[in-house]
Formats: structure tokens, sequence, C-alpha cells
């Protein structure tokens, strides 16, 4: 039997959720405190969907609850609130929604019996207890084809109780309002946002990423999301994304995946690519060779500050590993010629552009071996303030570098990327229903 839905009074406009995506959010005073990701929502039985809250992008990965009753006001361009938050980390709970990333894209049917929709909005209204909640639907008409959403008979403005699936926890056949809201962030952030989904969820959207991008949250992911991401992929385009991470990361995945999957994606890996990852997995996965990645910035001496500043301005290029070249003799594809030292782009900077590497280098920072330990790699970047160590085998010859950033994925716990810290609340807890 379908619920029995209550009419709402409302007062005031309608604000429409989409559209509060990435707003603003300020305290009375004018100062920032994030910007809105979502919108929480509650699916009663016998009464309209509630709007409780919005989960408001503070940054630093973090995103926190803030209820609506503490919002003042909704305008164009700016969300003001009473200044109060709970800075705790948010937590979905079972009984709640998110109305970006669970609701919108929902295949629904008309009541009526015209057919079938995808909902592109939500509108939320007051009522006269100044409780929010979803007062009509913005539809495509169509229907979900193999290839996606079909649109056919326009578009409508529905009231709840007119179809039905908005309650249902239907997996959307799209994702292009999170694929929206995602455009510009950082891969650890994206990563952030994808652990927050539901599983199922988290997959629809990971696939329509492209190579590239999903190449740089997978590196960002903690195990077991990255395992299950890959493993939902076709074994030719798991195969296209390995070829295009870094190689000591594209390592670390394909060795936490089960033989017979690995071995089948690096016979299906471009063959310059595969040989990287394998000789990185014949390492100690917590000593230098394991740790380390294969394609540093590499130049021989005779190269000038000018080609070096070109090289480390590349965007695939990541930071701790920009603030320092290696230099060696040829060959300069790893393993490489004898390393000679490394220059700083601090250093660099300083020089004019026709400067020779060869009579800048720093010949302080050497290369360590491939089976030396985390520890003592952790020790000489905190001793000598480096952010990345060269690793060279017994012949002196360059095979990568390990990077800081790479030191800290092991010495931290497994599950630092959704573990919260401790919060520095500026008022009680959160409460949802009642404020």
């Amino acid at each position: 039997m379908s619920p029995v839905l209550r009419t709402v009074k409302t007062i005031g406009s309608r604000i429409f959720v989409a559209k509060l995506a990435g707003t603003p959010v300020f305290d009375p005073i004018g100062d920032p405190l994030g910007k809105v990701f979502d919108v929480v929502v509650t699916m009663n039985y016998a009464g309209p969907p509630r709007a409780i809250g919005l989960v408001i992008d503070v940054g630093s990965l973090r995103r926190v609850f803030m209820p609506l009753s503490r919002v003042t006001s909704i305008k164009a361009g700016a969300i003001i609130t009473t200044g109060l938050m709970n800075l705790r980390r948010f937590s979905q709970r079972p009984s709640e929604t998110l109305a970006v990333g669970e609701i919108l894209g929902r295949i629904i049917t008309f009541r009526d019996g015209s057919g079938r929709g995808r909902i592109s909005d939500l509108a939320i209204e007051q009522d006269r207890n100044r409780d929010w909640f979803i007062s009509q639907v913005f539809v495509e008409r169509g229907r979900p084809g193999k290839f996606g959403f079909r649109r056919r008979g326009g578009e409508a403005l529905v009231d709840p109780d007119e179809i039905t699936g908005l309650r249902v926890n239907i997996v959307p056949a799209d994702t292009e309002h999170l694929l929206a809201s995602y455009e510009g962030m950082k891969a650890a952030d994206l990563a952030d946002s994808l652990h927050d989904l539901p599983g199922e969820r988290r997959l629809q959207v990971a696939h329509q990423l492209s190579d590239d991008r999903l190449a740089d949250v997978l590196e960002e992911l903690g195990e077991d999301d990255r395992v299950a991401i890959v493993s939902s992929l076709t074994a030719s385009r798991a195969a296209d994304v390995l070829d295009v991470m870094q190689p000591d990361d594209a390592a670390d995945l394909v060795g936490e995946l089960p033989p017979l999957k690995a071995t089948q994606l690096l016979g299906l890996m471009e063959p310059e690519e595969a040989k990287d990852v394998r000789r990185l997995m014949a390492y100690d996965e917590r000593s230098a060779g394991g740790l380390m990645t294969t394609e540093p910035v590499i130049l021989p001496p005779d190269a000038n500050v000018a080609t070096l500043l070109a090289h480390v301005r590349r965007s695939d290029i990541p930071p701790a590993l920009a603030a320092m070249v290696c230099v060696v003799r040829p060959p300069l594809e790893t393993p490489s010629g004898p390393f000679l030292g490394v220059v700083h782009i601090q250093r660099a900077l300083r020089e004019p552009p026709q400067t020779q590497l060869g009579a800048i280098i720093d010949g302080d920072v050497e290369g360590i071996g491939p089976d030396t330990g985390v520890g003592t790699i952790t020790r000489l970047l905190a001793t000598y303030n480096l952010t990345a160590l060269p690793v060279v085998d017994e012949d002196g010859h360059l095979l990568g570098a390990v990077s800081v950033d790479d030191v800290l994925d092991v010495l931290l716990p497994n599950d630092w990327r959704g573990a919260d810290e401790q919060a520095t609340d500026m008022t009680m807890d959160r409460e949802h229903a009642d404020e």
C-alpha cells in the first residue's frame, strides 16, 4: 500500500536543492564557514520527505552537519547561519538520505500511469512550524535504457505524492549531478567524497570518471575502496587506469588484488608500465624499493635551469617530487646511468635560466638502497628537511625516489582517511531532529 501524504502548507519561497550545492555558508558577521555539499533528507512514511540539515564542506577533508534550524537566510549565492556549528565529522545515519548524492537522478514512476521519469531537482519549502519539507519534485519524463536515460515528453514539476520511487533506495541511472558537484575538486577531496557514498553509488560515479581522474582518485583511496572499484571495471579499462597511475601506487594496488586478477591486469598493461610495476612488487612494501616511484624528475648534468623548471611545472608531477630533481648520466630512464646528486628547486630559482645543473648539484644528498627500511627513511627526511630521497642500486644507478607522502601512508593507521580527528565542538553535540 502506498503511503498517504499529508498536504504541507508552506510559507516563503521554494529553494531548489541542486542550486544549493556549492553555495557559500557564512556566519552572522559575514565570515565564511564553508560550502554546501549536500542536503540531508529523512523519508517519513505518512508525510512528505523532510529536509533536516545541510552537509557543509569546511575544508581539510572535513564535512560537518548543520541543522536547517540554524539557517537564518538563504539568498542568491549565500547562506547565512546563526554561526553555531558542531565540527564533528558528518556521519550519515541509516534513516537519512543525501538529496544530491542519492535522490537526484533516481528513476520514478508517475502514479497516473503516464510513464516514468528521472528526478533532476527537488524543491524544499518551510511549513508554518518552520520545518523544511520536499514540496515538489522536478522530473524529466522518459525511461532508462541500455545506454542511460532516454528523455521523452519534456519536464514536469510535480508533488511528491504524484510519483512512486522517491522513497525507494534505488541507485539512479546516471550521476550527472554528482559529477558536476565534483568538478574542480582535488583528487584527495574527491576520494573522500566517494568513500562517503553508498557502495553501488560509489562504483557508478567511479565508472564515469576519466582514466586520468580515476587514477588520481585511486591513489588517494583506502585499500578496500580502490580494490572494489578496480574489480568492478572491465579488465581492459582497469589496465588503462593502472597505466596512468604513479608506478608505486599501481604496484600497491595490484598487490592488493587476487593473484589471478593481478596477473591478468599486468598482462593487459603497457609493457613498460607493467615492467615498472613488477619491479616494485619485488620489494618489501615497507622498504625504499617498495615505496619508491620509478618516475622522479631526472635530468642530465648539462641540462639548464630553464629545462628543469619546465619539467617540474608539469601538473602530473606530485609536489613532493617536484621539489627535487635527480641528476644522472645517461640513460635517463630508471635504472639510469650513474647518480650524481640532486638539484633543489629553491636553489634553481636563484640561478639564471642558462645555468647548467652540474654546477649547482647538492652532492650531500646521497642515495639510499632499495632495502632501506621505513624508519631510516623517515629519520633521513626529517634530519635533512627533504620531501624525497633518491633510491640507488649497489652500483650507484638511480632506481627511483621515495617521497614523504608515501612514507606517511605507511606510518599512519590503515583507516586514516576515514578516521576523525578529535572534534572541537563550538556548541552542543549534533542533534538531527530536535534542536
